[in-house]
C-alpha cells in the first residue's frame, strides 16, 4: 500500500511530480497505472512511475482519479523510456507519450457495445402454433432464434431474417428472449479467411539460422543480437515463423516489426495462416487502423489473449508480458527512424528492450544497414547468412541501361528505354507480371516557363511544386500546399508554361498507352488513400488480375509474387546524388530490394536499371548482388570522413520563420557548444540545411560527431537548457540522424 506516488504528466514540464493517494485507492494503484491529477488550475493525465511510502515535497495534493483497473505500462517499459530520454536527448514526458497509443492514453474511446439476443425459454408446440396464427413474423423470428447455437448480435439476426425490430421487441415482452449489451471486438481483419498452413522444410542455411535463434531463446541474457543477412527470396520470413513457434512453445510472446504499412497485409496473412488454429493469437498495430480497432488490438495484447504483435515502429512498445523474441524485419529501413521527438530508431530501441526484458532479438535484411553489419563485424552482433534462394530459384539477372546512350539514340529522354519496352512486351506475351519502380509521385515534377525559366515553387518550402493530373493541381509533397495551375507564367506573363520531369502518374499513363491490352495499376501514396486499398491492390496483383504494377518504394520490399519475372527501375539516380552521406547506401539497398521482387517463382527473373551514372559503385555492386564488397568500400569512405557507423552523430537544427533569427541562433549555439564540449567532439560550422526552407521555416544545421554518444547527449542537453533562444526559434536535436536534408 502506497501513500504517495511519483508521476510523469502528459505534458513537457521536464520534472516528475509527487501526489498523495486517497485511502480507498492505495491497494489498487501501482507503477504503470494511469491517473488524473490536479496541476495548477487544470487537471492532467499522468503515468505512475514510482510508489512512495513518504515524499519530501510540501503541500502535496491528492490524485483526482485512477483510470482503469490495472497498470498499462510495465516497469521495464518505464526503464526503457528513461534510457530513450537520456540517449535521444529529449524530455521523458515526450517518450512516455510514445509508449501508449493516443486512444489508450486519453482513454476517450471504449469498447464497442452491441445488443445480443439470447433465448430465455423454449416455446411449447401449442405456443408456437398460436404465435404463427396471431403474429407470423414473431413466430418466424422465434424459430430462427431457437435454431441458434449461441447468443447472436440483434443487428445480425435481423439482417439474416429480413425481419424488423418490432418483432424482436414483441418477443422480449412475451418473455421468450432477452436482449443484453455485450462488448464486441473491432477486428481489422474481420470477414477474411485464414487457412492454416504447415511449416516448410528448411534448407541447410535456414536450419543453421534457426538453431542459432533457438540457442538465443534458451540463454537470452548472454546471447548477443542476431543479424540475419539473407538474399531476397532466401526464406527469412519462414525462419521468423518457426522461431516464433519455438518462442510460444517456451510460454513466451513475440514482437514482429515491419517497416511499411504496405508490407503489413502480406506479413499479417502469413502469420494469421500459420497460427490460424488460434485466431486471436496475432494482433496488428499500425497507423491505418481506426481508433476503435487500435483500442481493441492493444487490449488484446494487454490482456494476454494475443501472444504475437505485428506492426510498424511503435509496435516495439506493445504491452506484452514474458517477451521471448523481437524480430525486426528489413532492419535497414529508414522508416524505423521517427522524424519528430522522440527521434528514436525502432531497431536500436528493440535491441535495448530485448536486453531489459532478457529476450532474444533478431534483425533481418537482404541489405543490412552499415551500422548493423559493422556491429556484426566487431562481434557485437552474431551474423547468420543465407546465400541461396529457396526452391533453387536463381537470383535475377540485372541489366544496366545507360540513359545517356538512349538519349543520343532517341534525341529525347523516353520514360521506358527500348530494351525495357521490349522486355515488357515479352512478359505480356508469356502471361508473366512486371513491376515498374519510380520513387517519385505525381505526373510532372515541375512546371517551368520556357520564356523566363522560372519554376512554380512552393511558397513554404525550397522545392518546386509537383503537377498531379488526377486533380489538375500543383502540390508540395513536403508541406501539402496546393495551388491551381496558372494559364500564364505569373513572373513574365507569357503563355510559355511547360511540364518537366515525370512521376508515377505519368509512368502509369505512358505504360497504358504503350501497352493498351495490359491491365496497369499504380501504387503510391496518392492512389492508396482508401483504408483497404493496399490489401485490395496486392490481392488483385497476386491473383493475376494486374499485368503491370507501377509504384514507389511501397512496392519495393518484402512482397512475394512468384509470377513477377521482370522489374524495371525507371530512374536509379533519384536518390543517388542527394547531399547526404547515406545517399549511396540507400540507393544500393533500394536497387537490391526492388530487384529482389523478380524471379521468385519457377521462371527466371530479369531486372532493368535505367541510369545516367552506370558506373556508380552503388549500382555496380547491386548489379552483382555483392553486399560484402559494397560494405568494405563504403566503410572505408565513412572511416576517412568520420561518419557513422565508425562514429556517432547528432544533427542540431535551428528553425524559424525569420531567416536571420534561425541563422543567429545556430551561430550562437555552435559557439557555446565549442566552449562546453571536449575536443574529442567535432562541431561543424552552422550552415543552411540542403532543404533550406521547410513548411514556412528557415532551417540551419550543426553536425556534432564523436564516440561517447550518451555523454554527448547529456552535455548537449545541459548546453541547450541554459541558452535562451528567441520565442520564434525552435531547436531540435536528432541523435543518430538518418536524414540530413
Amino acid at each position: 500500500m502506497s501513500q504517495f506516488i511519483r508521476v510523469i504528466v502528459d505534458r513537457s514540464i521536464r520534472r516528475e511530480l509527487d501526489y498523495a493517494v486517497p485511502e480507498p485507492l492505495r491497494d489498487r494503484i501501482a507503477i504503470g497505472s494511469r491517473v488524473r491529477v490536479p496541476f495548477r488550475d487544470r487537471s492532467l493525465l499522468a503515468t505512475v512511475v514510482a510508489t512512495l511510502a513518504e515524499s519530501p515535497a510540501k503541500g502535496i495534493k491528492p490524485i483526482a482519479e485512477l483510470l482503469g483497473d490495472k497498470p498499462v505500462v510495465s516497469p521495464r517499459l518505464i526503464e526503457l523510456a528513461r534510457w530513450m530520454a537520456t540517449y535521444y536527448c529529449c524530455p521523458i514526458e515526450t517518450v512516455m507519450r510514445s509508449l501508449l497509443p493516443q486512444v489508450i492514453r486519453k482513454a476517450e474511446v471504449g469498447w464497442k457495445k452491441q445488443l445480443f439476443v439470447r433465448l430465455t425459454k423454449l416455446p411449447a408446440i401449442e405456443e408456437l402454433e398460436k404465435l404463427r396464427r396471431r403474429a407470423p413474423r414473431q413466430a418466424e423470428l422465434l424459430e430462427a432464434i431457437v435454431q441458434l447455437p449461441e447468443a447472436i448480435p440483434a443487428a445480425d439476426l435481423l439482417r439474416q431474417t429480413a425481419l424488423d425490430n418490432a418483432a424482436l421487441r414483441a418477443l422480449v415482452r412475451r418473455g421468450f428472449i432477452e436482449l443484453h449489451e455485450q462488448a464486441v471486438e473491432r477486428d481489422p481483419h474481420a470477414g477474411e479467411q485464414f487457412i492454416a498452413d504447415a511449416e516448410y522444410a528448411l534448407n541447410e542455411e535456414q536450419t543453421a539460422a534457426l538453431k542459432l535463434i533457438e540457442t538465443a531463446l534458451a540463454s537470452p541474457q548472454t546471447h548477443p543480437p542476431i543479424l540475419l543477412h539473407g538474399v531476397t527470396g532466401s526464406g527469412k520470413t519462414e525462419i521468423y515463423l518457426q522461431a516464433i513457434r519455438a518462442t510460444l512453445a517456451r510460454g513466451k510472446t513475440a514482437i514482429v516489426l515491419v517497416p511499411e504499412i504496405s508490407l503489413t497485409p502480406q506479413t499479417v496473412e502469413r502469420f494469421k495462416n500459420r497460427f490460424a488454429a488460434a485466431p486471436d493469437m496475432v494482433a496488428v498495430l499500425h497507423s491505418h487502423l481506426s481508433e476503435g480497432e487500435r483500442h481493441d488490438e492493444w487490449h488484446k495484447l494487454h490482456s494476454g489473449r494475443a501472444k504475437i504483435v505485428i506492426g510498424a515502429r511503435s509496435a516495439i512498445f506493445a504491452p506484452l508480458e514474458d517477451l521471448g523474441l523481437i524480430v525486426v524485419d528489413e532492419e535497414h529501413e529508414t522508416s524505423y527512424k521517427q522524424e519528430e521527438a522522440p527521434r528514436y530508431h525502432a531497431r536500436d530501441v528493440a535491441v535495448v528492450r530485448a536486453k531489459l526484458e532478457k529476450c532474444a532479438v533478431l534483425l533481418g535484411s537482404a541489405t543490412p544497414s552499415l551500422e548493423s553489419y559493422y556491429n556484426a563485424a566487431r562481434g557485437k552482433y552474431v551474423l547468420s547468412t543465407l546465400t541461396q534462394r529457396v526452391d533453387q530459384c536463381q537470383m535475377p539477372l540485372i541489366r544496366i541501361v545507360d540513359l545517356r546512350q538512349e538519349r543520343r539514340k532517341e534525341k529525347s529522354a523516353a520514360i521506358l528505354s527500348e530494351k525495357l519496352r521490349s522486355a515488357i512486351e515479352t512478359r505480356l506475351t508469356r502471361k508473366e507480371q512486371t513491376i515498374l519502380f519510380l520513387n517519385r509521385r505525381g505526373f510532372s515534377t515541375s512546371l517551368l516557363c520556357s520564356n523566363c525559366g522560372k519554376a512554380r515553387d512552393c511558397p513554404n518550402c525550397s522545392v518546386a511544386l509537383t503537377f498531379h493530373r488526377t486533380n489538375a493541381r500543383l502540390s508540395c509533397h513536403l508541406c501539402g500546399h496546393s495551388a491551381a495551375v496558372p494559364k500564364r507564367c505569373p513572373e513574365c506573363g507569357e503563355n510559355a508554361l511547360i511540364y518537366a520531369g515525370f512521376g508515377t502518374e505519368k509512368v502509369e499513363e505512358n505504360v497504358a498507352t504503350l501497352f493498351p491490352k495490359a491491365v496497369v495499376r499504380r501504387m503510391d501514396a496518392d492512389s492508396m488513400t482508401r483504408k483497404e486499398a493496399y490489401r485490395d491492390t496486392l490481392h488483385a496483383f497476386r491473383s493475376g488480375k494486374i499485368d503491370i504494377l507501377v509504384g514507389t518504394q511501397m512496392i519495393a520490399k518484402g512482397l512475394h509474387f512468384p509470377n513477377v519475372t521482370l522489374v524495371g527501375i525507371i530512374n536509379a539516380d533519384l536518390a543517388l546524388h542527394l547531399p547526404d552521406f547515406r545517399a549511396g547506401e540507400r540507393t544500393f539497398q533500394l536497387l537490391t530490394q526492388v530487384a529482389g521482387r523478380a524471379g521468385r517463382g519457377e521462371a527466371p527473373g530479369e531486372v532493368f536499371v535505367q541510369t545516367y551514372t552506370p558506373f556508380s559503385p552503388s549500382i555496380q555492386f547491386a548489379r552483382h548482388h555483392d553486399y560484402a564488397g559494397y560494405f568494405e568500400q563504403e566503410l572505408e569512405f565513412r572511416e576517412q570522413c568520420k561518419f557513422p557507423p565508425t562514429t556517432h552523430a547528432v544533427l542540431i537544427t535551428a528553425r524559424s520563420e525569420h531567416e536571420t533569427h534561425a541563422s543567429f541562433s545556430a551561430e550562437t549555439l555552435a559557439r557555446r557548444l565549442r566552449e562546453n564540449l571536449p575536443n574529442e567532439y567535432s562541431i561543424s560550422d552552422p550552415a543552411p540545411a540542403p532543404l533550406e526552407k521547410l513548411q514556412g521555416q528557415y532551417r540551419f544545421h550543426i553536425l556534432v560527431r564523436g564516440e561517447a554518444i550518451v555523454r554527448l547527449s547529456r552535455l548537449l542537453r545541459q548546453t541547450l537548457d541554459k541558452l535562451p533562444f528567441p520565442e520564434d526559434v525552435t531547436v531540435a536535436e536528432d541523435v543518430d540522424p538518418y536524414q540530413l536534408l
